[in-house]
């Protein structure tokens, strides 16, 4: 396991049992707000099955399993101490098992809907982690997470911005950050350098609709005025080959 993956694990394990009063109880409502999105949509669109990737201690599981009755929800969730946490506050043990948001241990097209809410941007890989979710997503996926582009000065968001269209962000971020490639926060342990506009050129070409949403209340652009951003897709149905081809 790589250095910084090993730490954040290693933080969530050593806040675990602060983790509800740091995150749930206080802060994070741009997660309420997806969740309340997921609920609308996966009703409208009528998905049964909902896979979340990086549960935490399963605030999303609870309040989909209240709002989607009917519905399959499964998480995953790799920190043990986390899940035992989740466990505690009722969510079934066969609801929230572990999983690797990279190697996702389900067949293709196995949940209707497969979603994240503030993962990715601890990842240091997040587009594997898109393109599991894309494979195991049935119809549908969502992402709820960080905008490097809507953080700090109008000045420096448009940097960002430019040197990301000019393919030079990596490098960037490289000098930015020592060679270490994250910084480390005590409030939330390891974290990159995100923006879900990063893997939107991987996802569009998959789906036939795709949605953006500001999710930090600003009602500004999403790509240069919000910090926290969702993307519902809903992935292109398969085209049927004519019979005696």
């Amino acid at each position: 396991m790589k250095p910084d993956v090993l730490r954040q694990r290693e933080y969530y394990t050593r806040t675990a049992e602060n983790y509800e009063s740091m995150h749930v109880l206080h802060g994070d409502a741009e997660h309420d707000l997806a969740c309340a999105l997921i609920h609308s949509l996966s009703a409208y669109h009528q998905l049964t099955s909902i896979l979340d990737v990086g549960s935490g201690t399963g605030r999303a599981l609870a309040k989909l399993r209240e709002n989607l009755p009917l519905a399959r929800i499964t998480g995953i969730e790799p920190v043990e101490a986390l899940r035992e946490v989740g466990y505690r506050n009722g969510i079934p043990r066969d609801q929230l098992i572990n999983g690797d948001a990279t190697h996702l241990d389900f067949p293709d097209s196995s949940f209707d809907l497969v979603c994240e809410l503030g993962v990715l941007h601890h990842i240091p890989n997040p587009s594997k982690a898109v393109a599991e979710m894309m494979r195991v997503a049935n119809k549908a996926i969502f992402l709820s997470d960080s905008n490097r582009f809507g953080r700090g000065s109008v000045l420096g968001r448009y940097a960002k911005l430019l040197l990301w269209k000019l393919k030079l962000w990596p490098m960037a971020d490289w000098f930015r950050t020592r060679g270490r490639g994250y910084d480390y926060l005590e409030g939330d342990g390891v974290v990159y350098s995100y923006s879900i506009f990063d893997n939107y050129d991987f996802i569009r070409p998959l789906c036939d609709q795709v949605m953006i949403f500001n999710l930090d209340g600003s009602g500004k652009c999403p790509l240069t005025g919000a910090h926290h951003v969702g993307l519902f897709g809903m992935k292109k149905k398969p085209s049927k080959t004519p019979a005696g081809h």
